[in-house]
């Protein structure tokens, strides 16, 4: 079992903090300061220590050198970031920007537990790192993914990773980041999407002294911290016009300059940036820089969605079952038949991050040893309503424009209108059981529907 310390000191984040990791397996201990916890615990006890940057008395980067070879990952939020980078680059083995959901604190913690705790210089010289992402999958736009990673990962070019949201492009990146030659070196990931827009350029790129309101002193930015390494860009969609232009700059010339700095800084920084957006559509209607589109448009890899991957959803979903069985301490749970099947025919419009999260609520909620449908939480009803509207529309095309019909467009119609026109035209050829499998949902929510829109039943008989 890994022992963690928590140095924080604001209680309430501190023992929610505990409790998490506590609830996960780990043996956490706690203090409230530097001095709290040199005084209260041996350091070089513990497998891992989550410090807040701010202390009282001391900042928690002194814990970076009193703890010896003991990982110190660095908590911090995104006003404070620039510091975080600073904490980086004096030893810190990683940092997490607050607010942070539990999901993504567990993550980062098993990944920093995962690496190796030898020293820096040992570390230049070990053979490379074996991978450590995994990704689950074997349907055949997953296996040419695979290839295709495996291909662009050898060499140093920038990748643009498209995809829908919850679709595993960080987790791609990373896949490419750990079978590089730069493995040991740092990977940056910065979500363009949750930085502030006035902070950005200095975020990304540093600033100098006086650069403006606020810059007391100079800061690196996370671009340098990645120097060696990889820098991930994540909604690079949502990066402003400004910003784009510099990191044209960077990756043109290899070079960035800090705001407020004359010279710039040579750096060697591999680039993947990733989008749910349709890149090339923006830069046509000057959203996205046209220049920076191309640069970036070296290697694209395409993250399928998962309804494209009918093969693997109930791969992924026995693999989260058993992750958060084990989690939670009941590893007997099995799926239900009706849950196989729903897993199956459900559309998925938040990917594989709305998979694992509906196994996650199932497991919590689940009193017995199997997950059934109702467990998992699915807008079933909007998806066969969403599915009715499309077949509708297949079925009755709309009148060709200047004739005249007694129908109305359809681009007033709502779902609503939808499921009475479906239940009106077809039950008289179909019984309520009929009629509720057709639609997707129960006979319970036909009837509620029929009060709630006043649709009467056919006569018996």
């Amino acid at each position: 079992m890994s022992r963690i310390l928590i140095v924080e000191d604001e209680n309430i984040i501190r023992s929610a903090l505990k409790r998490l990791l506590e609830k996960n397996g780990y043996d956490v201990g706690d203090a409230e300061s530097v001095a709290d916890a040199t005084a209260r615990h041996s350091l070089d006890s513990f497998d891992l220590i989550i410090s807040d940057l701010r202390l009282p008395g001391a900042p928690g980067t002194d814990l970076i050198e009193l703890a010896g070879q003991v990982p110190v990952l660095i908590m911090t939020s995104y006003a404070s970031l620039r510091s975080a980078v600073d904490a980086m680059k004096l030893g810190a083995i990683d940092y997490i920007a607050k607010p942070f959901d539990h999901d993504e604190m567990l993550k980062t913690v098993a990944a920093t537990l995962a690496k190796p705790t030898t020293s820096t210089d040992s570390r230049e010289n070990a053979p490379d790192t074996p991978q450590q992402t995994r990704i689950l999958g074997s349907c055949k736009p997953m296996q040419e993914l695979y290839r295709r990673i495996a291909k662009v990962a050898r060499t140093h070019a920038t990748v643009l990773i498209l995809g829908e949201s919850g679709t595993g492009k960080e987790l791609a990146a990373r896949a490419i980041h750990e079978q590089s030659d730069r493995a040991n070196k740092p990977m940056v990931c910065v979500n363009c999407a949750a930085i502030p827009e006035t902070l950005i350029e200095s975020e990304l790129f540093g600033h100098e002294k006086g650069a403006f309101t606020g810059a007391t002193s100079s800061r690196s930015g996370l671009i340098e911290a990645a120097d060696g390494g990889t820098l991930f860009l994540d909604e690079i969609g949502e990066l402003p016009l400004e910003a784009q232009a510099r990191l044209l700059r960077f990756l043109q010339e290899g070079e960035i300059r800090r705001v407020g700095a004359v010279l710039p800084l040579k750096v060697d920084v591999r680039l993947i940036a990733a989008t749910h957006r349709d890149l090339k559509t923006r830069a046509r209607s000057g959203q996205f820089r046209e220049d920076l589109y191309y640069r970036l448009y070296v290697m694209e890899l395409r993250m399928p969605p998962l309804r494209d991957r009918e093969g693997d959803i109930l791969e992924l979903a026995t693999a989260f079952l058993d992750k958060q069985g084990r989690k939670l301490g009941c590893e007997d749970l099995v799926f239900s038949t009706d849950a196989l099947q729903l897993l199956r025919s459900y559309h998925w419009p938040g990917n594989v991050r709305e998979l694992e999260n509906a196994i996650e609520r199932a497991v919590i909620l689940a009193d017995g040893h199997r997950i059934t449908p109702d467990l998992l939480g699915l807008d079933v009803e909007t998806q066969s309503l969403s599915e009715l509207e499309t077949r509708y529309q297949q079925t009755h095309p709309e009148p060709a424009q200047g004739h005249h019909h007694h129908e109305r467009p359809r681009s007033d119609l709502s779902l609503d209108d939808y499921f009475q026109r479906f239940v009106l035209e077809n039950q008289d050829l179909m019984s309520e059981t009929e009629l509720a499998k057709t639609l997707g949902i129960s006979r319970k929510n036909l009837w509620e529907r029929r009060q709630k829109l006043g649709i009467p039943r056919k006569p018996k008989g």
